[in-house]
């Protein structure tokens, strides 16, 4: 498969993200759970790249439920101050365009902090938005949160399905899904919380 494939792409980021002893440019600052919770933060970001302090963060999507019910959504481009890759406009969507008018990420981290709150963080392959989410910590600091990876608890859930990647989980829960798009990647992910933890 060529490295500039959309599919290589995804499947690398999975790798880098999982693989044992993978360094990240922060020291690991949250703490994993599997709790189940009913008030929490859904975060997703899309980004120029794959490495966490060196890419850049360019599509925010954090929505906030309370009682299992969205109350809130936070969902903004982010001008990377660098171009976007045109595989990475194949994979997300997102053009130079579309970031051009938007914040930067100093203008838009306090916010998102002030927005999570002290709430647990949901996410899907969490170590990846993570170690983007405290590359910030370049910026300003960022709190210890607790953050629960919903492919570890799709694991535990669902047996049904090849892999427990988000589309393949969300085509199995037969969900509405814009795939790559920060938003339409939180409500999945909610979604499919809220299905495990009654499995579970």
């Amino acid at each position: 498969m060529n490295r500039r494939d959309p599919r290589w792409i995804l499947e690398e980021k999975m790798r880098q993200t999982r693989a044992p002893g993978a360094k990240s440019p922060k020291v690991k600052k949250y703490r994993s759970s599997l709790a189940k919770v009913t008030d929490y933060v859904v975060l997703d970001f899309e980004t120029t790249g794959l490495r966490a302090g060196s890419d850049k963060i360019i599509q925010i999507g954090a929505v906030k439920y309370i009682g299992h019910k969205q109350q809130e959504t936070l969902y903004t481009f982010v001008n990377p101050e660098r171009p976007i890759s045109a595989t990475i406009t194949r994979i997300t969507g997102i053009t130079d365009r579309d970031v051009r008018d938007a914040p930067v990420i100093e203008e838009i981290a306090p916010a998102l902090v002030r927005f999570i709150g002290n709430l647990p963080i949901i996410a899907h392959n969490a170590p990846f938005d993570m170690g983007f989410l405290y590359a910030l910590d370049a910026i300003m600091p960022i709190p210890e949160y607790t953050v629960i990876d919903t492919v570890r608890v799709a694991r535990q859930a669902i047996k049904e399905t090849p892999n427990h990647k988000l589309t393949t989980l969300s085509a199995y829960l037969q969900l509405e899904h814009d795939a790559h798009d920060a938003l339409g990647d939180c409500l999945v992910t909610a979604a499919l919380y809220q299905y495990c933890i009654k499995r579970i």
